[in-house]
């Protein structure tokens, strides 16, 4: 059951518990993730690029999502040179978005080819290359696209994030709408931190889904952590959800942090050019040597990690403060189970990879028959 076919909110529907019952169910049978590809150093990036991809053509998060777990459970599979990567990584974004969204926002190959990051890399794609591309990996997949990932249960999750019962740093919500409106975008970030991270297909999707409610709840200190109506709606108790959201909140910091070095190096950028500029206006000799020293500071370096950004890489830390009446930095603190929580409800831990005895163990197979005339391959491994 694909839920675009019942509309773009199901989770608002009278079917929405049956809908999340199937998801439930397809994620019991999902692939076994490995880890094996030898490209897996170029993960990163890639996933990267798909983000922004989809991003410039407004594709919905499922769409994004579904295309990074096409090409991870590809390239866990077979052998592909890395030069070839970027042809099976939009072959995945094609599908993924004629699979989840609307036709409309499919992107087209002139707008493709038109790309920056395209057209930078002298990449030039075209239909035929595309479409086969496409039957490669439908044929590796068993035409089976039903794939579920955290993205289509985080909005069924967040639909009950925030209730006007929960505290605010321990004391009564006074902005509810606006703090529905952060746990929202607390909630996409954290998606796509995971996205950014091959780690996280250890767990189940619905594991992710909840843990980026919780770990949002937990930079909002919001209280209780993880209520009693997200523990049923989610069948999870806190201790299940603890690793994965330790794991979100551990990358939040790593951003945090990033961000701050990043605004000192840009002070510190800007210092060192208000010196070369005085030092210009008194003493002409020495300009030259301040364009040395301009060349040689690490803050006039370029870094790689720059050429690709999304919206969703930076942390919201600073944004979200403005929404309540405290003026501190947001902190955290994570307790190993709330005392709300009821024994007597159904637990599931987060499943690891190699410990799914549920999941559908993929069959690593040659690659489909390929004219030898291409001018790519792809080897099974």
């Amino acid at each position: 059951m694909n839920p675009m076919e019942l509309g773009e909110q199901w989770w608002k529907g009278q079917v929405v518990a049956d809908i999340h019952q199937a998801l439930r169910i397809k994620e019991l049978r999902l692939p076994l993730y490995k880890s094996h590809s030898p490209q897996l150093n170029t993960r990163r990036y890639f996933a990267d690029l798909l983000a922004i991809i989809s991003n410039h053509f407004h594709l919905c998060p499922t769409a994004r999502h579904l295309a990074v777990y096409l090409l991870d459970l590809f390239m866990d599979r077979y052998d592909i040179s890395v030069q070839k990567l970027h042809l099976v990584a939009l072959s995945c974004l094609l599908l993924a978005s004629k699979f989840e969204d609307k036709e409309d926002r499919v992107p087209k190959l002139e707008q493709l080819n038109s790309l920056t990051c395209i057209s930078s890399m002298n990449l030039v794609l075209n239909k035929q290359d595309l479409l086969h591309m496409e039957l490669l990996l439908l044929e590796s997949f068993q035409w089976n696209l039903c794939l579920p990932t955290a993205a289509h249960f985080i909005d069924y999750y967040l639909s009950i994030a925030v209730h006007e019962t929960d505290l605010h740093d321990g004391k009564p919500m006074v902005y509810l709408e606006k703090t529905k409106l952060y746990t929202e975008k607390y909630s996409a970030y954290f998606l796509e931190v995971s996205l950014q991270d091959h780690g996280f297909l250890n767990y189940f999707p619905s594991v992710v889904a909840a843990a980026c409610i919780a770990a949002s709840r937990a930079v909002l200190k919001l209280s209780p952590l993880w209520p009693v109506r997200l523990h049923h709606i989610t069948a999870y108790a806190w201790d299940a959800l603890l690793p994965c959201t330790e794991r979100l909140l551990i990358a939040h910091d790593n951003d945090v942090k990033e961000a701050n070095k990043q605004k000192r190096e840009q002070k510190g950028e800007q210092s060192v050019q208000q010196i070369g500029q005085s030092t210009f206006l008194t003493q002409p000799v020495a300009s030259s040597q301040t364009q040395i020293a301009q060349q040689t500071s690490p803050y006039f370096q370029p870094k790689h990690s720059n050429l690709l950004q999304y919206p969703h890489q930076q942390p919201l830390q600073q944004s979200c403060q403005s929404a309540f009446s405290t003026g501190q930095a947001t902190r955290y603190t994570i307790s190993a189970c709330p005392s709300n929580l009821q024994a007597n409800l159904v637990t599931h831990g987060p499943i690891q990879a190699n410990n799914m005895s549920l999941a559908t163990n993929m069959e690593v197979k040659s690659c489909i028959n390929i004219p030898s005339n291409r001018n790519y391959q792809v080897n099974g491994h």
